[in-house]
């Protein structure tokens, strides 16, 4: 158990991070946010929990797959955020990725690559 509450610690801590920095500086915000600190936390938590190699190396070949679908709601964003506000971007930036997501998994079945 203590070993949970402390994984979900640092865990947690990550997000703040990220948070905190983003409301003080966009650029930084943004910065620690590309970083793929969730996937390296996940990587470290497979390792210490001394999860199979394999495990461990497709988690992180589907994450780089898994990431590619979601780039375009990072320029999508900003654009549509001008025109109709919060809540209603976030939405349609929800079903651009679904949308990218399906297009990149039927695209990549393929070549042997199973996303779903």
């Amino acid at each position: 158990m203590p070993y949970l509450l402390v994984k979900y610690l640092i865990t947690a801590a990550v997000v703040v991070l990220v948070s905190e920095a983003a409301r003080r500086s966009d650029r930084a915000g943004a910065l620690i946010a590309a970083l793929p600190l969730v996937t390296v936390l996940t990587l470290v938590w497979l390792h210490v929990e001394q999860q199979p190699a394999l495990k461990i190396q497709n988690h992180a070949w589907y994450t780089f797959w898994y990431v590619l679908p979601t780039l375009p709601m990072f320029l999508a964003f900003p654009a549509l955020h001008v025109r109709f506000g919060f809540w209603p971007t976030l939405l349609a930036c929800v079903v651009i990725t679904l949308a990218c997501f399906a297009a990149s998994a039927l695209f990549l079945r393929r070549f042997g690559i199973e996303l779903l």
